[in-house]
């Protein structure tokens, strides 16, 4: 009822965590004692603020230029070359940052006012192509909803981002091969050549960036330090990266990032302080372990099940905020992918790439939104230009469903024990 009267997600989720513990005659200060204990107990939590703070340094330190401009290199010579071109830069990026929101208003602003420099490029594409690019931030390690997913299913961190890696990929060539078929019957232009002499320093300047990502896996996956330490490390490296050696901070700048920054945080924490109230009231009533009993009688196998929950969160994801998903009806979930045998590694990614789909399906995609906001290009012609991407994305969720080993095989060959 909250959010339908347009209540903030985080106050609406509160409130009925309260009217819950008040309707059912309990201490109303259960409600202080679930918020604190999720908080102080969710040491993996210190790494979404510092994630985020390490995306909105690099989208305001002209890091998404010349990662724009490296990559042009690379595919600018394709048929479609710019939107190759955006798609590459959503890879490269989403090893810095772990937000898709951040890939949108980063480089996705980036390639957008280049595309729409040529006649070929018609608003409505260039909008579709930087929102469906976007959904791969989250998947390719580092991942703000991964971490969060690793709250909930006490799944390990460094397993799910090694998850993600092919899946993005994956989502990646598809949506690559999508903008070949598209360009070649539009007849969309190749990239302008670039002079022989620049080359040089345009790849000098963006594999500079590159080495956040090489810095962050190695790390993690060496034991130098854990997946939360990294987001502190990503942030420090970006810190230095934008401000000292492209010295592209003011101190009135970096002032500016950080108060961004602490804005997302909290609203991010919020939500999740008010999660842990509205699932202490889930798990009072039994929800998770009746909703399994449930599914259990329906004799649903692994595979069923998965599909079920796709079909369930391509809905939510056209109505509902990721982080409400993953912290209030993925944890219901839990249970019963466990009582299936279904690796929760593999769960968690599965979930997680859904949900990044539904940032970009009508009536309420976010990436449409932001977008939008930022470019002024209409909804209507995103969402006409996008179904082709999506349906792109949807078919590598399905085959991320029905072939787990496309996520577990680097988290087993690295080692981790997943189930």
């Amino acid at each position: 009822m909250g959010m339908l009267l347009r209540a903030p997600i985080a106050f609406a989720m509160l409130a009925s965590g309260i009217a819950y513990l008040v309707v059912k005659g309990h201490d109303v200060g259960l409600a202080a004692e679930q918020v604190l204990n999720g908080l102080y107990n969710g040491y993996v939590l210190l790494a979404v603020p510092l994630f985020v703070f390490a995306a909105n340094l690099m989208n305001a330190g002209t890091i998404s230029e010349r990662l724009f401009e490296f990559s042009r290199v690379l595919v600018g010579r394709m048929r479609g070359g710019l939107a190759q071109v955006d798609i590459l830069v959503s890879v490269i990026f989403s090893g810095m940052s772990g937000s898709a929101i951040a890939d949108a208003a980063g480089p996705g602003l980036v390639t957008i006012k280049q595309m729409l420099k040529k006649p070929e490029y018609t608003p409505g594409f260039a909008g579709a192509v930087v929102v469906a690019s976007a959904t791969i931030g989250p998947i390719i390690p580092p991942s703000i909803p991964m971490v969060i997913y690793a709250l909930v299913s006490g799944t390990s961190v460094g397993a799910l981002f090694l998850g993600g890696l092919l899946p993005g990929l994956l989502m990646a060539a598809l949506l690559m091969v999508g903008v070949h078929v598209i360009a070649t019957r539009r007849n969309m232009p190749k990239d302008d050549p670039i002079p022989a002499r620049a080359l040089p320093g345009i790849l000098l300047r963006g594999l500079m960036p590159l080495t956040l990502p090489v810095v962050l896996l190695a790390g993690i996956y060496s034991g130098a330090f854990t997946p939360t330490e990294a987001a502190a490390v990503a942030a420090l490296h970006a810190l230095i990266l934008a401000g000292v050696v492209y010295r592209a901070f003011t101190p009135k700048a970096l002032f500016l990032v950080t108060l961004e920054s602490l804005r997302s945080s909290a609203v991010i924490t919020m939500i999740i302080a008010s999660a842990y109230l509205l699932n202490y009231a889930f798990a009072t009533e039994g929800v998770p372990g009746n909703l399994a009993l449930w599914v259990a009688s329906l004799h649903l196998g692994q595979l069923e099940f998965l599909l079920l929950v796709n079909v369930v969160f391509l809905v939510l994801g056209c109505f509902l905020d990721v982080s409400v998903m993953l912290l209030v009806f993925v944890p219901m979930l839990i249970p019963t992918a466990r009582l299936l045998g279904i690796d929760l590694v593999h769960f968690g990614v599965v979930v997680v790439v859904n949900m990044m789909i539904g940032l970009v399906t009508p009536p309420f995609g976010m990436l449409l939104f932001v977008t939008n906001a930022l470019t002024g290009i209409a909804l209507k012609d995103m969402v006409r230009e996008g179904w082709p991407f999506t349906l792109l994305l949807l078919f590598a969720l399905l085959l991320l469903t029905l072939f787990p080993q496309i996520v577990l095989w680097l988290p087993q060959t690295m080692g981790y024990v997943t189930r």
